[in-house]
């Protein structure tokens, strides 16, 4: 079973980081000597696995080569500024020869390109240096564009140097801003905006006293004051970038090529250097100390790509998947700009021992600025387990699952499992009478195939679940060989747009026999592969080169039963609600070098034919989606937020650039409402839960704030309506609305 397991030992947000991205900076040699011997071994290891290892292997010609270009220069200098066009024009020669080289282990093109980026880093250094020394013209009318895909290189050395003054100008403006606003803010007598209904009272008085302190600090002192304090943190912050820089040598940056050539086959085949193969294995490991969320590199900037479930950040719920880190600081100390700065040193900074204060300046997704004060904690894997709850609705019991991960331990037997915890939670659900059930597998990236099969089966007589298919093998299809059904009653899925790779199996299975509904947003992710690490040493047996890390590469495709894969267009949900990443480009599909979508021969399957109201149920819901007020302002904010993510031009003129903050802000403020959302409904534990909190008091923590957080989600919400709509006649009130609805109209 071990060949068909989906390795998302590590989130797939975080794959995208190394595999899309390559930025991902890590050495697989020792770091006293370069060794071209060694890199030319990596690189024909590095062929010879993809191409008989791969699902599909590209052809390596000149479309793949400049495919490889492209993301290779994208990696080394995101931000263009660094390289200048004659830079540019010089490797182009290069661009339809490099599948030439990994051929002939030629470094030839990494070489001249190792060697004019150490040359352009070391000419920046005296950019920034000069820019910082001196009070910024905020009154010049000027602006600066951060779509830097769209920006060509900079022609003269001049021109590259003002590209660096006004990007370090746009920084320095917005702190400057936020500090001239806390003045005006506490001249008017109006405190600094904070969230304090998730905070405890030890992390409210913490936060408090910060933000307390800061504005009294900012209080007293003068335009000129702050001015330079600005200036004086950017340069701070770029030293540290200019340190960690010269920290790698040669072997980093070859890191970063060797993963743009494995990453061009498809996003999920990757380099894993040693160092980051451990991290890759101890990222399941389960205890985390820090702040619980996961972070990705998107150009200069940190993107918040996962809050972990249980941990603080997820706790304080003030910050969210999709949020930009501007700067961080370590209690009461001065926050350090981390734009710029190369992931492990943002994770550094931000990680600490438990009991801790760190403030994050966050660019909301809406473009709103917030400091956000965490109180680092452990982050325990009991919240990555399957945990339920039980709702009384309309005076019908319901029950649901959230499930963070298909886990599975395949060390021991006797471990954990999701399958069997799934098992077992349906079984509590049933004692305590529920009349329908919600899986809610929203954010869930994945991870055992078997475990998918299991919990599918729960669901259903017997039959298949999923098909895998291997390259140049005939598909294996996975059946459910147990006639017993565990859960024969109303049954809905809750998906996302982050619901990917098993999740997306689990809801096309129970979707295609038309066992329940699955309701979310508009499609899944779309990730229909699977992945396998190979161990590159077990090649060069007897080496004397030192540890050569390993490679992870796509070895199978998963298909539904009805024969469409998964892969780019995921699980479109029965019921599509509007989300705010509704309109953003985050699923698989929006990748360039995704593998495609295809089809086989569907599998031999019965529909389940109990659920009588099926298609009435997917109406009703529909109609109250539409008429509802709540969900048509979440839409509007998805529209917003996408108009936001387009516009890349900042005014440089202090007095615009506030008015086009304030102005975001103004409009932002319409939206707040979509936060204080709150249903009428009470959730409450099982009783063995209950009996267990008792005694622990960090276990009622826990569920008191995940049953808050699901009296707040109008998603929630509408899924139990589903089960109201899906229940034999007269056992439920028919038509109940959401609040702020016209009651939905019955037959």
């Amino acid at each position: 079973m071990n060949a068909i397991i989906t390795y998302m030992k590590r989130n797939y947000k975080l794959l995208l980081v190394i595999a899309a991205l390559s930025v991902a900076l890590w050495s697989f040699i020792p770091k006293d000597k370069n060794d071209p011997e060694k890199d030319k071994l990596l690189l024909e290891l590095l062929t010879f696995v993809i191409e008989r290892g791969h699902y599909d292997p590209q052809e390596m010609n000149d479309a793949f080569s400049k495919g490889v270009y492209k993301d290779y220069i994208e990696a080394l200098d995101p931000s263009k500024r660094f390289f200048l066009q004659s830079d540019i024009d010089q490797f182009a020669q290069f661009e339809t020869q490099i599948d030439d080289q990994i051929k002939n282990k030629d470094l030839t093109f990494f070489n001249l390109t190792y060697e004019r980026l150490m040359k352009r880093i070391d000419e920046s250094k005296g950019f920034y240096k000069e820019i910082l020394d001196k009070p910024f013209d905020y009154k010049a009318q000027e602006s600066f564009n951060t779509d830097y895909e769209k920006l060509p290189f900079a022609k003269t050395t001049a021109e590259l140097r003002d590209k660096w003054r006004k990007q370090i100008k746009l920084s320095t403006l917005s702190s400057l801003t936020d500090k001239l606003k806390m003045q005006e803010d506490l001249k008017k007598g109006v405190k600094p905006e904070q969230s304090t209904s998730n905070k405890s009272a030890e992390e409210l008085k913490k936060s408090q006293e910060a933000f307390k302190k800061e504005a009294e600090k900012v209080a007293s002192k003068s335009f000129e004051e702050l001015e330079k304090e600005t200036r004086e943190s950017s340069l701070k912050s770029l030293n540290e970038y200019f340190d960690f820089i010269g920290d790698l040598d040669q072997n980093d940056w070859f890191s970063v090529y060797v993963n743009a050539i494995a990453s061009r086959f498809d996003p999920h085949t990757n380099y894993f250097a040693p160092d980051e193969k451990e991290r890759f294995d101890v990222s399941i490991s389960g205890k985390l100390e820090g702040i619980g969320a996961r972070l990705q590199k998107k150009n200069d900037y940190t993107e918040i790509s996962e809050l972990i479930s249980g941990g603080p950040a997820w706790r304080g719920k003030e910050l969210e998947t999709g949020d930009i880190i501007m700067k961080v600081a370590q209690g009461n100390d001065e926050a350090v700009d981390v734009v710029g700065m190369h992931l492990d040193d943002v994770v550094k900074k931000i990680k600490g021992p438990k009991g801790s204060e760190v403030r994050l300046t966050v660019k909301k997704v809406d473009g709103t600025i917030k400091i956000i004060s965490i109180i680092r904690d452990i982050v325990e894997i009991e919240e990555t387990y399957a945990k339920s709850s039980i709702v009384n609705k309309n005076g019908v019991k319901y029950g649901i699952i959230y499930l963070p991960k298909f886990y599975i331990d395949f060390e021991n037997n006797d471990g954990r499992d999701a399958g069997k915890d799934i098992a077992i939670e349906v079984e509590r659900l049933k004692k305590e009478g529920v009349q329908g059930i919600v899986m809610d597998v929203r954010d869930n990236g994945g991870g055992s195939l078997k475990t998918v099969v299991d919990i599918a089966g729960l669901f259903i007589e017997e039959g298949p679940i999923v098909q895998v298919k291997s390259a140049g093998r005939k598909k294996e299809v996975l059946y459910d060989r147990d006639k017993k059904v565990q859960w024969d009653g109303p049954l809905v899925v809750m998906t996302n747009e982050f619901s990917a790779s098993a999740s997306e199996i689990l809801a096309a299975a129970i979707q295609d026999y038309r066992r329940g509904i699955v309701i979310g947003s508009k499609q899944t992710y779309g990730k229909g592969t699977v992945q396998n690490v190979i161990d590159l040493n077990q090649f060069v047996r007897g080496s004397t080169m030192g540890d050569l890390g390993a490679l992870k590469t796509t070895t199978q495709k998963f298909y539904r039963i009805n024969g469409g894969s998964t892969q780019l267009e995921g699980v479109h949900s029965d019921v599509a609600m509007p989300d705010k990443y509704a309109y953003l480009k985050m699923g698989e599909r929006d990748i360039d070098n995704a593998m495609p979508f295809d089809k086989i021969d569907p599998a031999n399957f019965n529909f389940w034919d109990k659920q009588a109201n099926f298609d009435q149920a997917i109406d009703n819901s529909n109609r109250r989606i539409a008429a509802n007020e709540q969900f048509k302002l979440i839409d509007e904010n998805a529209r917003w937020i996408d108009q936001r993510d387009k516009e890349s031009v900042y005014s440089l003129n202090i007095d615009q650039f506030k008015k086009e903050q304030a102005a975001i802000e103004e409009k932002a403020k319409k939206y707040k409402s979509i936060a204080d959302y709150k249903n009428t409904l009470e959730f409450t534990s099982l009783p063995y839960e209950l009996d267990a909190m008792k005694n622990d008091a960090i276990l009622k923590e826990k569920r008191d704030r995940w049953h808050e957080s699901l009296a707040k989600d109008i998603y929630v919400e509408e899924a139990l309506n589903v089960l109201d709509d899906l229940q034999p006649k007269g056992l439920a009130k028919k038509g109940v609305a959401l609040k702020n609805d016209k009651p939905a109209v019955k037959p």
